[in-house]
């Protein structure tokens, strides 16, 4: 379909990407100039949702939230009464306001109410939009979960079809929104997938069907899953974001609190797939700590503190994989894990191209090898399946060596190989017979992550390791990803909850000194294996303890 003009443009280029870019959370609230962002939603009396949740979101990523009033609602704990819309000269005047001294990065939505406040929205957005980029988020808030009431009647739903999703960004609606706004039945047999595939349709790059209120499937009744979908310029994702399902029943303001999560992490210049995984983050620690206001449900409680908690961590799935009771065995591992203390140490980790070497770099004493070698026109199977079969066999005496095969798993498997490494895109090319066949195999599986959402993917596999990388700019081989420093790394070994591998630009001893001070559990040694002997990079290893 063709875009509206003067809509979309992505990503902003004034924002720092990826999430290598951005300073640590602690200097995040101390910002002299946070991100701004407007939120147009409805007053909740009741103070639970609305703008008031709104506000408590936006101000944990510290960001500047500028609260632009579409409705007022007469509501408590236990429902909704009344809700009154804005009369459209006021939110007018809110908008025109703002915009000639706190323009905006993004603008997220909430209850809008009326026909006429979306078309005063848009008439601002593309305004805009003429010479600037500004995202758009929307949480199509079209009735209330507690009591059920209505916000949203059919001139208003096509006012969303129409103006609204063609010039979205990201739309985050429960099952029933999505439902609504495609013209579905309350109910319909159609998978979160399928909604968020037919929502994109209508204009938005990304979709996230959030999942907290539905729990009929049983990995659903363990599990909080929401369905991403999110086809950008600079990255596609799609998978189920899971947590744990907490039993609070102090919920209110959820799904305000995760799209203005989503919104503040964009202003903060993540790409939008990192974007999703904070707001899931912050949403569900918001509502482990939700608390009583009321007879009916609490309002959740946003604080800064999810940001370094492992506990908030999520997996996300490749894909949609089936969700068997396999699938959810080992993201409970996975997730429960984040909590049991320091992952093991692994020493130091060896790559090279020449099978004929690796004996020799056992006996120099690396605990890890890994065979890494890229198919071209000028290497046959044949060729590639001796080398294989030669490392294998040429480390069966150095047993407290372990040999990584990169990428080429069958001939891997074949030649009896225990560990396989491999990159998120070759995993993601698999079928699932094939993911299944390496699972049940019983071997070592390591995996790269590059960014928030690939570590999240990765962890969904239980890996022996995570690998990140770049720490420091490489040029052993193309990389679109900024280095993601030391601070990345130490948040990496926090949160990954399996072994974190550094890997990338680690030419000089003082950098394998500061990896492992970063508590990696390895740092990976490719051109420095010809600046100097083992002995050299084990004595920097050991410093850093």
């Amino acid at each position: 379909m063709s875009e509206t003009p003067g809509t979309r443009r992505y990503p902003h280029p004034s924002l720092p990407s990826p999430w290598a870019a951005e300073p640590p959370l602690a200097d995040w609230l101390q910002d002299p100039a946070p991100p701004v962002i407007w939120s147009l939603a409805g007053h909740d009396s009741g103070g639970g949702a609305g703008l008031s949740a709104d506000t408590r979101a936006a101000a944990a990523f510290g960001v500047h939230l500028c609260p632009v009033l579409a409705a007022v609602t007469a509501q408590n704990s236990l429902g909704v009464s009344a809700v009154y819309p804005l009369p459209a000269e006021q939110l007018r005047a809110q908008l025109q306001s703002l915009v000639q001294d706190l323009s905006p990065r993004v603008i997220k939505t909430g209850l809008l109410a009326s026909v006429a406040a979306v078309q005063a929205l848009c008439e601002q957005l593309d305004a805009l939009r003429r010479d600037r980029t500004v995202l758009l988020v929307i949480d199509p808030v079209l009735g209330a979960t507690a009591g059920g009431a209505a916000f949203c009647d059919e001139a208003l739903l096509q006012a969303y079809r129409a103006q609204l999703l063609p010039r979205c960004d990201l739309l985050t609606p429960n099952r029933r929104e999505a439902e609504r706004l495609l013209g579905l039945p309350p109910g319909s047999p159609t998978s979160p997938p399928a909604l968020a595939a037919a929502l994109r349709e209508l204009g938005p790059r990304a979709v996230c069907i959030t999942g907290g209120d539905d729990a009929s499937a049983p990995a659903q009744r363990e599990l909080a899953l929401d369905w991403i979908d999110v086809q950008a310029p600079d990255h596609q994702a799609q998978g189920w974001l899971a947590l744990p399902r907490l039993p609070s029943r102090h919920h209110h303001g959820t799904g305000c609190t995760f799209a203005t999560s989503a919104a503040a992490a964009l202003a903060r210049g993540f790409p939008m797939a990192d974007a999703l995984v904070l707001a899931k983050m912050a949403t569900w620690s918001t509502l482990r700590d939700g608390h009583a206001a009321g007879a009916g449900a609490g309002p959740v409680r946003a604080t800064p503190d999810f940001m370094a908690d492992p506990r908030a961590m999520p997996v996300l799935s490749f894909g949609a994989e089936p969700l068997n009771a396999g699938t959810v065995q080992r993201w409970r591992q996975v997730l429960e894990a984040a909590t049991n203390g320091q992952p093991s140490e692994m020493g130091l980790y060896a790559i090279t191209e020449d099978s004929q070497r690796l004996p020799a770099l056992a006996q120099a004493g690396y605990a890890q090898l890994q065979l890494r070698i890229k198919s071209g026109p000028s290497l046959s199977e044949a060729a590639l399946r001796h080398a294989i079969a030669s490392a294998v066999d040429g480390l069966g005496s150095h047993p407290r060596a372990t040999l990584w095969i990169n990428d080429h798993w069958q001939l891997a498997l074949q030649a009896g190989a225990r560990a396989l490494h491999l990159g998120q895109e070759d995993w993601a090319a698999l079928t699932d017979d094939q993911r299944q066949r390496i699972l049940v195999s019983g071997v070592h599986l390591g995996i790269s992550s590059h960014s928030l959402w690939e570590l999240a993917r990765a962890r969904s596999l239980a890996p022996h390791y995570i690998a990140c990388g770049p720490v420091w700019a490489t040029v052993t081989k193309d990389m679109p990803w900024r280095p993601q420093g030391l601070d990345n790394l130490t948040w990496w070994v926090r949160m990954a909850g399996r072994p974190v591998v550094a890997i990338g630009g680690i030419t000089e001893a003082e950098r394998v000194t500061a990896a492992r001070r970063a508590g990696a559990s390895s740092a990976c040694l490719v051109r420095a294996l010809e600046q100097a002997d083992a002995a050299h990079w084990q004595t920097a290893w050991e410093a850093g303890l």
